[in-house]
């Protein structure tokens, strides 16, 4: 052997990697550090041939004891009026048209409205009464909500740093106000997987027009693909292109899979991607869900009285709005959130309920009475079916939106009267009940006029914060190294609330 061969067989052994030691022929300690590695993360199970070998969503232990094990999170795409609905403000009342001082609108942004013309505007047609043991004071459009007050919290001290709707959204259900990041419902089934065998661990539902953000709500952005929220129907084929073809036998589709499944896990040994792993996961619940899918729709199992109780069958109301209708939008939203509690059941760790718009620039009393219609009884009837069946101690809901709207009516160029009210980032409401949270209790206040808020700010990174530690995770522990930073949920930022905490 010359000398060059003998240099060029020294270059290839100081190049040989430490993995590719111990994943050489010549080492079985590499093959068990790598199947112990790989049944940590949930990618194999004990028996290596059975169809759970590969199971990315496989359940997963928290870092502490957790309260929540499911979560519904109802998300009103657009941004309800908090001062028409959650926060009553008899100061705006007496200063209805009147103007702000000038010194409290510089430098601040609006969507459309003119703020040197601009006065106040007072929710003239509301009353709020109070509501249980606890007092809570709610708008005369959410009665149903009101009978749920004391299992309720009441967040009336909410702030963001977005003011358009998209970015908004993508803060409140991704952490930041930045594409390409997983929601929250992402980053629960990647700390904790399911508990469901035949649906997925991440379900999302819609109703109305739908929202700004679309499909950037529920993305799985860097986490692997499996953690990605799937959209439900809630009638006819669950989930688009989910049934076989005509003529295609079951059991030659199992046998398709089978031959499909064992080239993946072939390639997953060699490449020891985890998108693979989600490839092979996400075909095999898809096989599971064509039973399951179509029997968590059907409703005919449910009795008379609970559909009533969600509103099942309700027809639209002759209501001069438009902004939140879609289809027959007020029975959708009632099955969306019957729909959900079904899930909870079946183990779906995480359901979005979304639905769009509450985007009231103009007709805000006409469009407001229409939503707030449509999503009153439902959720009061979510909440209380929930807590008679003993699911809602272990299951969060939550009701969310981007930001509230504005003190001052609109006033935009091209418009008339003044009907309504413009995007508002420095303070607005949301509720939880269930999951281990203190209800019957209102956290935080804002000002006089509902302008900014007073005491106890919220932002969303500390709302999900909160909500992690619900379901036993550190917010700073639940981490994801991409592209040479961990990343967070709640990036560099959030505080876990005790107060929210039974």
């Amino acid at each position: 052997m010359n000398r060059s061969a003998i240099q060029e067989l020294a270059f290839q052994h100081t190049e040989r990697t430490r993995r590719d030691f111990l994943l050489s022929s010549a080492s079985g300690l590499g093959a068990i550090g790598l199947g112990s590695m790989l049944a940590n993360d949930g990618l194999l199970a004990s028996d290596a041939t059975s169809l759970d070998a590969v199971n990315p969503l496989a359940p997963k232990q928290p870092h502490f004891d957790a309260q929540a094990k499911a979560c519904i999170f109802i998300f009103m795409a657009g941004a309800p009026s908090h001062l028409d609905l959650f926060d009553p403000k008899p100061k705006l009342n007496e200063l209805h048209e009147k103007s702000m001082p000038k010194e409290m609108l510089e430098g601040v942004r609006f969507a459309f409205l003119k703020p040197d013309t601009a006065t106040l505007m007072a929710p003239v047609k509301r009353t709020f009464q109070k509501h249980g043991e606890c007092g809570m004071e709610l708008s005369d459009l959410l009665p149903h909500i009101g009978t749920v007050a004391d299992d309720i919290l009441l967040v009336r001290s909410m702030h963001t740093d977005q003011f358009n709707h998209h970015p908004g959204q993508l803060l409140m259900q991704c952490g930041r106000a930045t594409f390409g990041l997983p929601s929250m419902g992402s980053w629960l089934t990647y700390g904790l997987g399911s508990e469901s065998q035949n649906l997925p661990g991440y379900v999302v539902l819609t109703a109305g027009r739908g929202s700004s953000g679309g499909a950037t709500l529920w993305q799985s952005g860097f986490l692997p693909s499996v953690h990605a929220g799937v959209l439900f129907r809630n009638q006819g084929e669950p989930v688009l292109n989910l049934e076989n073809p005509a003529g295609l036998p079951s059991e030659l589709q199992r046998k398709g899979l089978d031959v499909l499944r064992e080239v993946n896990s072939e390639r997953l040994a060699t490449m020891h991607d985890p998108e693979i792993a989600s490839r092979i996961a996400s075909y095999e619940l898809a096989f599971r869900m064509q039973s399951a899918a179509p029997e968590l729709i059907d409703l005919s199992g449910e009795t008379q009285d609970t559909l009533d109780a969600y509103g099942v069958g309700r027809k639209e109301p002759e209501i001069n709005a438009s902004r939140g209708k879609g289809g027959n939008a007020w029975d959708g939203f009632a099955r969306n959130c019957l729909l959900a509690r079904r899930m909870v059941e079946r183990g779906v760790r995480f359901i979005n309920i979304i639905h769009a718009s509450w985007d009231h620039h103009s007709n805000l009393d006409n469009e407001l009475t229409y939503n707030a219609g449509m999503a009153d009884q439902p959720i009061a009837a979510l909440i209380k079916d929930l807590k008679q069946r003993g699911l809602l101690d272990s299951t969060m809901v939550v009701w969310g939106s981007e930001f509230g709207r504005t003190p001052l009516g609109e006033n935009r160029d091209g418009r008339g009267a003044v009907t309504g009210r413009d995007h508002h980032p420095y303070a607005f409401s949301t509720f939880l009940a269930g999951g281990g949270i203190k209800g019957g209790q209102v956290y935080g206040e804002t000002d006089e006029i509902g302008w900014g808020v007073a005491r106890d700010p919220v932002h969303p990174n500390d709302f999900h914060a909160t909500i992690l530690k619900q379901f036993g995770l550190d917010h700073l522990k639940l981490t994801h190294r991409h592209q040479g930073r961990d990343f967070r949920l709640t990036d560099v930022a959030g505080e876990v609330i005790d107060d929210w905490i039974a």
